[in-house]
């Protein structure tokens, strides 16, 4: 409390004017307005014995070193490639390691500079000419294009269209993005783990706005009829989405050139695999300019003709009239794009292709030695893939699951007898191993 007799600028109310509240709603005090628990209630004293810092690492480490140790082939959106340790430590510097976002471009230019240059990168990669700087996650990234489409295809209808076999995350992100829409969401057929582009032709119609579909699938196979999907929606009328990472996109078709108008997924570079926090990428046209989400860095000159950056055509709703805004974006993933843009120039671009290549292989490779086991099938999709692919097998995928966990493996079973393996350089030193412990199991 201050001398004036005011509290916090939080919360700026006099002593007096505080009893008067309570007056009025006739309680006592602040606290008789909550109904804490007294098992949890603080007593003021938290029952914690003070440690040196010294004592506290030896006991984490103790309960570290009590937990399993498991080689991860799990995948499904989430990867674990290297990530060198010069990412962290040029993203620790002061300079970069801030969650503010850079709206005073006089004092974040060299942070507006590497935010550009991620931007020019996912133009390099999906061919398209726009990309925003930093979504939080390809799953929302899918949802903020889809409301994109409602809001710029002048179509009758408010039909989403999205594949059968998407993750179950993502559909819930894009659900909850549409709830408050007219929009319907719907689902088209698979064939042998890729689009039915029959069936999917079958569905469309001119009052649909958006198809979705992903390269690679969730699945991990590669999605070969993207051309026809694109042509499809455009003969509709409708926006075509096309779902990828960064990996992938340096080896597979550019999106641009199947007809995609918007480009979303998960970076997949410059953060291992946390099974939760990532990176989402947004890429469109530029017709869609003044529809783009989130943020832009753009590069013009300062007063003295000098090149400079800054966060161009914001659209939020804290910046223009909420009636016109295109997002509510605010917490953004800057400092993870920081990671990714320094990842992507580590590797350059013949290293990001030599990982995308280990990607195809390494699945081949792992698929072939799983297959030669008997009560086993690998893949179960007869597809191409990228970095991961299912397994049938004769037995309960459930309890090869556990298992294989006992072995000293985490593994995804996804329906009664399918497994999915994902590989990539940080455990593709461990395949041996692997398919001796299937074997064991299957």
């Amino acid at each position: 409390m201050s001398d004036t007799g005011r509290g916090s600028p939080f919360a700026p109310h006099t002593d007096a004017e505080t009893t008067a509240m309570l007056d009025a709603i006739g309680v006592e005090n602040q606290e008789a307005l909550f109904d804490i628990p007294e098992d949890v209630r603080f007593d003021g004293e938290f029952g914690i014995a003070p440690r040196s810092e010294r004592e506290i690492r030896r006991e984490i480490q103790l309960h570290l070193d009590r937990d399993d140790d498991l080689t991860a082939f799990l995948g499904r959106g989430h990867y674990d490639h290297y990530v060198p340790s010069m990412v962290d430590h040029l993203a620790d510097r002061s300079e970069f390691l801030s969650s503010y976002t850079q709206y005073q471009p006089e004092v974040a230019q060299g942070f507006l500079q590497a935010l550009f240059e991620y931007q020019s990168m996912l133009v390099e990669l999906t061919g398209l000419e726009i990309a925003n700087c930093s979504m939080y996650d390809g799953a929302s990234a899918l949802g903020e294009a889809a409301t994109l489409a409602l809001r710029a295809r002048s179509v009758d209808g408010t039909r989403v269209l999205i594949p059968e076999l998407l993750a179950d995350g993502r559909r819930a992100v894009l659900e909850n993005y549409l709830a408050g829409t007219d929009a319907t969401i719907e689902r088209y057929p698979m064939a042998d783990g890729n689009a039915d582009r029959e069936a999917l032709a079958d569905t469309l119609a001119d009052d649909c706005a958006m198809v979705y579909a992903e390269n690679p699938t969730v699945r991990g196979t590669i999605e070969e009829g993207l051309s026809e999907i694109g042509e499809l929606a455009d003969e509709h009328g409708a926006l075509f989405c096309l779902g990828t990472d960064g990996v992938a996109l340096s080896l597979l078709e550019k999106p641009a050139n199947v007809g995609a108008d918007v480009v979303v997924g998960d970076a997949a570079l410059g953060l291992g695999a946390s099974g939760g926090l990532g990176l989402g990428l947004f890429t469109t046209h530029e017709d869609f300019l003044r529809q783009v989400p989130g943020r832009l860095v753009g590069v013009g000159e300062d007063s003295d003709e000098n090149r400079a950056y800054t966060l161009t055509l914001q659209t939020r709703e804290q910046h223009i009239r909420r009636e016109r805004a295109t997002s509510n974006i605010c917490t953004n993933q800057a400092w993870v794009a920081l990671r990714a843009a320094m990842h992507a120039a580590w590797l350059g671009a013949d290293g990001l292709v030599g990982l995308a290549e280990d990607c195809v292989t390494n699945a081949r490779d792992l698929a072939d030695r799983l297959d030669d086991i008997d009560g086993v099938e690998a893949p179960a999709h007869d597809r191409h893939h990228f970095r991961e692919f299912t397994v049938r097998t004769d037995r309960s995928a459930a309890d090869m699951r556990e298992e294989l966990e006992d072995e000293g493996f985490a593994v995804h079973a996804i329906d009664d007898h399918l497994l999915q393996f994902c590989v990539t350089e940080t455990n593709a030193g461990q395949i041996d191993e692997l398919a001796a412990a299937v074997e064991v199991v299957a």
